[in-house]
């Protein structure tokens, strides 16, 4: 049985690691013996998840009940574990130190394992309601009594879902391939069909390529969503696929669903379930699906036949209460585009006879559409749906090629977008600062950064584009968020991403990307992705570049 210290310390060690070939290696040997519970939640804990991200249960813990659990453990002031995260600017960093000096002892100290850890996080989330908070920071004292130092700081971290040892979804898939000799192509589409690396890991060191192949689509268990590249033009899109399928692409929100069994199961781009958030499409599902479909489709919200801005769709997608009131307010529809199970897999199939078979499972209705899909060569037949689309108030087209397999969590030249906005970067938000005056008292302006091999560095401030209600409800979102304060300026635990727009990208050593953005303006928050899924240093080097071919 793994101690949750054997853990702690290999993560101090590959923490130092940048290169990702040994970061591979090292998981690689680290996870081949280790057996089957162990195995699952090194892979998620490794990751900086306590659950798979489609996964129903959270355990609910933020900053406060961290710092109430630190001072309950350790009798040390919570002046002092303020100054110790502001000094830090890292809450691990600080609960290790806090820890080495706690001033209490005890002599029925539990040695932690992984198990032992994942037992109370399962506890936690199974809390609710009167006196849970309670007994939340009653579990979490007791975790941070029995830990050690290097204990205290993963497992901090890992509550934050920050464990800042670079180690994304790439690595993860050579580490599982190299550890049982297998190839990291059908380890990585196991992955991309069941969302969830621990279970692929204990498959594959069980069944070997075997079992991996044997994995398949199941219904309610989420499938990584086929994604698309930017077109460079219409010309040049439709001479590369020859024939190309043709659809609006809806200023909206993607999502997955589910329906099997009698249930149905929403799930958004995140692949979080948001099923309780969008009732009114759960019960028009009911009524209008052939049961036992995986449908992709993306939801907008409408009023007087105009689209809704991008961010009403959230607003429903975040809605826990008077989710009635929401429905009348922000009224919704949702366009289908695709089927990737009807009884049988369907992701090999070529797109043409996906399209058949969607058109044969749902009945349209007045909150059911299935997106018109028009297969044309003609680059001034696209130009003129590429219109309709804008003038409609969506944001431009997307170009299919017909043939094409779907693929899960892919981003290939089968699927193209076309929109006729500036260039954007979606960023993680990572800081920001209060305001002035009437501004006081909200957040008004957001530090950004990047991804580099899995680790943030910055890139930049927006403090433009936003209205008064943007800044209201973005001060509701971060405030919970906020690691430390120091004068104006806030660090928050890195969760959401920005989308912003710049006039121009700089060389900059004020950042540690090397990059500055010049007059950053934003977008929209995108709490529909992951900050996973935010753009990579390697893209602002290209963007950079790309300006001086212009």
């Amino acid at each position: 049985m793994l101690t949750f210290k054997e853990f702690a310390e290999f993560c101090s060690v590959i923490e130092k690691i940048s290169s990702t070939l040994e970061l591979s290696s090292r998981i690689s040997s680290f996870i081949k013996n280790l057996d089957d519970n162990d195995l699952y939640n090194v892979i998620l804990f490794i990751m900086g998840k306590i659950y798979p991200p489609w996964d129903d249960r959270e355990i609910g813990v933020g900053i406060g009940l961290l710092y109430e659990a630190l001072k309950q453990a350790t009798g040390i002031s919570k002046r002092e574990i303020e100054d110790l995260i502001r000094e830090k600017a890292d809450m691990g960093l600080a609960a290790e130190m806090i820890i080495a000096k706690k001033k209490q002892t005890t002599l029925f100290q539990e040695e932690l394992t992984i198990a032992k850890v994942r037992e109370i996080f399962d506890e936690m989330a199974k809390l609710s309601g009167e006196g849970s908070q309670k007994r939340k920071v009653m579990l979490l004292t007791d975790i941070f009594i029995s830990s050690t130092p290097i204990e205290a700081r993963y497992i901090t971290r890992l509550i934050l879902g920050e464990m800042r040892l670079g180690v994304g979804e790439g690595i993860i898939r050579d580490a599982i391939a190299k550890a049982w000799n297998l190839d990291a192509n059908l380890v990585e589409r196991a992955y991309m069909i069941s969302n969830d690396y621990g279970k692929v890991a204990v498959v594959a060191k069980n069944q070997g390529k075997k079992g991996l192949k044997s994995m398949k689509i199941t219904l309610h268990s989420p499938v990584k969503m086929m994604l698309a590249q930017v077109a460079e033009n219409i010309d040049s899109a439709v001479r590369e696929m020859g024939k190309a399928g043709v659809e609006w692409k809806f200023d909206g929100s993607r999502v997955q669903i589910h329906y099997g069994n009698g249930k149905v199961t929403i799930f958004s781009r995140r692949l979080e379930n948001v099923t309780s958030a969008l009732p009114e499409i759960a019960d028009e599902i009911r009524k209008n699906v052939k049961e036992g479909v995986i449908l992709d489709g993306e939801v907008i919200a409408v009023k007087d036949g105009k689209p809704m801005p991008f961010q009403h769709v959230l607003r429903r997608f975040r809605r826990k209460h008077d989710i009635t009131k929401m429905v009348e307010k922000i009224p919704l529809k949702v366009y289908f585009f695709d089927i990737i199970y009807d009884g049988e897999e369907l992701i090999d199939f070529p797109l043409k006879e996906r399209r058949e078979r969607l058109m044969k499972a749902v009945k349209e209705s007045e909150i059911l559409k299935i997106a018109e899909h028009i297969i044309t060569s003609d680059p001034k037949e696209v130009e003129k749906i590429y219109s309709s689309a804008l003038n409609a108030g969506h944001e431009g087209v997307m170009l299919k090629n017909p043939n094409s397999p779907y693929i899960p969590g892919k981003r290939g030249k089968h699927w193209l977008k076309l929109k006729a906005v500036m260039e954007t970067l979606d960023l993680v938000v990572v800081g920001g600062e209060w305001g002035e005056g009437k501004r006081g008292h909200l957040l008004s302006s957001f530090e950004l950064a990047c991804l580099d091999d899995g680790k943030l560095v910055k890139v930049g401030k927006v403090a433009t584009g936003f209205t008064d209600e943007d800044l209201e409800e973005l001060t509701e979102i971060f405030k919970p968020l906020i690691e430390f304060e120091e004068g104006k300026r806030v660090i928050f635990q890195p969760k959401y991403v920005f989308e912003v727009a710049y006039q121009e990208i700089q060389k900059s050593p004020k950042y540690e990307s090397g990059y500055a953005l010049r007059f950053p303006r934003f977008i929209r928050l995108r709490d529909d992705k992951s900050v996973d899924e935010a753009d990579s240093i390697e893209r602002v080097a290209k963007l950079y570049e790309g300006q001086f071919k212009r």
